[in-house]
């Protein structure tokens, strides 16, 4: 009975060490991450093989694994201050969608770390955000350049970062603000454009018309010289005698004079 402990004390001391032996070896990564390894007697980070992938892996106890988010991330930079192209100064809302570039993960582990957002994505963006915004006057940034300014931001955002072993998918400019007297004065010329946009139509239009109105009343004056040109004496009066002797053929009682009027025409007479 007095040998059990110190039997069962080495046992204990086996267990507690296989435990932590177990603890230390093992790491499991979860979905949409990826682990970096790093060999305490082998070098350290290693950068010549693939990140671990998801799922359970065995290392040995006195390496260490840094795990990574590889799914797509999103970083919001609100109220960001960039100065136009006069020097106004203006706030810029915008969002990136970013992700580490998964086959080089133990680069970017090795010379950024793991706080590589804001090392790298942060810095880049709103030094880019300020350089593109400076091309540009409040009133481009207000109406119509929006569009450019945030695909110039994401082309040179991308060229920036994509050396820094990070991946940009996306750059999106969610509000320019621009001080309220400058807006006012914007909204009001371009309300002013539009008013002469819209006056400039309704003259063009009443132009057309006009236009239009004319070559019908020449096409017709042409057509009616041309009919006055082919209609002689002789064809009138033939139509003349054709289209009496038809009325004449109705049942109506009437009087045909032929040959009484100024012109020889056929004279109806007494209608009823």
């Amino acid at each position: 009975m007095e040998r059990l402990p110190k039997i069962g004390l080495p046992i204990l001391i086996a267990v507690v060490l296989l435990i932590v032996f177990v603890t230390k070896s093992s790491v499991n990564i979860g979905y949409g991450e990826a682990g970096v390894l790093f060999k305490t007697f082998g070098g350290g980070v290693v950068v010549d093989e693939p990140a671990l992938g998801e799922g359970f892996h065995i290392i040995a106890p006195w390496n260490k694994v840094y795990i990574y988010n590889t799914k797509q991330q999103e970083v919001f930079e609100k109220k960001m201050q960039v100065l136009s192209s006069n020097g106004l100064e203006i706030n810029l809302d915008v969002s990136v969608l970013y992700q580490p570039q998964i086959d080089k993960l133990g680069l970017l582990h090795q010379t950024k770390g793991e706080d590589y957002l804001e090392i790298v994505i942060v810095p880049e963006i709103r030094a880019v955000a300020r350089s593109v915004v400076g091309r540009y006057t409040p009133e481009q940034l207000y109406s119509t350049k929006r569009d450019a300014i945030q695909n110039e931001i994401y082309e040179e955002t991308k060229k920036k970062v994509e050396g820094q072993y990070v991946q940009l998918n996306g750059v999106l400019v969610r509000d320019v603000t621009l001080p309220v007297a400058i807006k006012e004065a914007i909204e009001r010329k371009l309300n002013q454009e539009q008013e002469s946009l819209e006056y400039e139509f309704r003259l063009e239009k009443a132009r057309k018309e006009a236009e239009r109105q004319r070559i019908d009343a020449e096409g017709k004056a042409a057509a009616n010289t041309i009919l006055s040109a082919s209609l002689t004496d002789k064809i009138l009066k033939e139509k003349g005698i054709e289209a009496t002797l038809q009325l004449a053929k109705s049942p109506n009682a009437k009087v045909v004079v032929v040959g009484s009027s100024k012109d020889g025409m056929p004279l109806i007479l007494g209608d009823q």
